[in-house]
């Protein structure tokens, strides 16, 4: 794969040290790590190795990757992964796209609470199609939901919500039939913001009154109960955004768009396009407009770029991507079975066995596509002895 002419990493090793310690004291461990994970990703900081073509003595140098969860990089594989356990439980159903969004009032306090109220947005937006589906007036079957939190737009603004893939059916309260919904209809949105909303502001409450809550700078006084009611007081009439989107065409379109959603960052390194004097251009896409009129280029100073990014650094060990309903970890397995014998159709086939490898096989050589043989591992912080381009001193014996 051909590197990307700019990169989030370019930009934070540009500016990542002197934005540290200017915002020092500011910052989160998780965010200061993942600043730093993402600078250091694929360089000899990490330690790597050198392999070299049998063929053409093509030498290659390969630095390990960082994992960071927030790194644009290092996403492709965690995702593939994950995908192949899901595509096992695919079920021959339509399938329905929900989107929970927190109005802009509560997003403004979220950053500061960020696993208190993305943990709420997550019950609550799972509680009400778990409540509404099990409804005999709506569904009358308990669903199973896969969910994914997002907390940015386009602009990277801080805009959290969760995206819902639900199968458009479930599994009848006796257990012994598949009650399909509707077709092109799962369950009625207007229902399911009201209920959203309620269930979302009894857990903001009760939140504020356990001291789970806490508010700084414009928001401090909202630390007082009195003015924190006052706070949710105009929510309670406001209407809160649920969209269900038209249902999947088939299996293979839910898998390609999980595949888009689940390890998706903040930003990818594909829609940046300069890093020049300090300031940051990237594509971006401003859905109040219609068109082609809605795709743009945005430019930001560096400084507001790097700040706009670690809005989205989730609290360390907090789950992004959860199952509910009939996907619930601890009983999916079972119910993804049942679901099938109901439906009437067979599991899907074991994937390939793993080769029973301790290191994967290497690619071929990029220049001829000979073999490529194992040179060198170097470890973290040390340079390689071979770079592209040398000869090593001694033959390969690769027999």
């Amino acid at each position: 794969m051909s590197r990307q002419r700019l990169e989030v990493a370019d930009i934070f090793r540009a500016l990542g040290p002197a934005y540290r310690r200017t915002h020092a004291g500011r910052l989160s461990f998780a965010q200061k790590r993942a600043m730093e994970a993402i600078e250091s990703c694929r360089t000899a900081t990490l330690g790597g190795h050198v392999s070299r073509c049998e063929d053409c003595a093509h030498i290659d140098v390969a630095y390990n990757s960082c994992r960071n969860r927030h790194c644009p990089k290092c996403q492709a594989a965690a995702a593939y992964d994950w995908l192949e356990a899901r595509r096992a439980e695919l079920l021959p159903a339509a399938y329905y796209h929900v989107v929970f969004t927190l109005p802009a009032p509560i997003a403004d306090i979220a950053y500061s609470n960020k696993a208190v109220i993305y943990h709420a947005l997550f019950k609550a937006a799972s509680e009400a199609l778990l409540t509404i589906a099990a409804d005999p007036k709506h569904l009358g079957a308990k669903v199973g939901v896969t969910m994914v939190l997002h907390t940015w737009g386009s602009a990277l603004t801080h805009h959290p919500h969760v995206h819902c893939i639900v199968p458009g059916g479930g599994i009848a309260p006796d257990g012994k039939s598949w009650i399909a919904c509707r077709p092109n209809f799962f369950l009625p949105v207007r229902v399911l913001s009201r209920l959203f909303r309620r269930l979302m502001l009894q857990r903001l409450a009760a939140a504020h009154g356990e001291g789970a809550l806490n508010f700084f700078g414009d928001h401090a006084e909202l630390n007082d109960i009195g003015a924190f009611r006052a706070f949710l007081k105009p929510l309670h009439r406001a209407d809160w955004v649920v969209y269900a989107k038209r249902p999947f065409a088939g299996p293979d379109q839910v898998l390609s768009y999980l595949a888009r959603y689940t390890h998706r960052v903040a930003i990818a390194n594909s829609r940046l396009v300069a890093f020049e004097g300090g300031r940051v251009t990237f594509r971006w896409k401003d859905y109040r407009r219609e068109g082609q009129g809605r795709y743009g280029l945005m430019t930001l100073d560096g400084d507001e770029f790097i700040r706009r990014f670690l809005l989205h650094v989730l609290p360390d060990g907090f789950h992004r991507i959860r199952h509910y309903g009939l996907f619930a970890n601890g009983a999916r397995a079972d119910n993804v079975a049942l679901a099938r014998r109901l439906l009437d159709t067979a599991p899907p086939p074991p994937p390939p066995a793993e080769p029973n490898e301790t290191t994967p096989s290497p690619a071929p050589c990029p220049c001829c596509g000979g073999r490529m043989v194992l040179l060198e591992i170097f470890e973290r912080g040390r340079a390689p002895q071979y770079r592209e381009g040398s000869a090593p001193t001694a033959r390969i014996d690769s027999s």
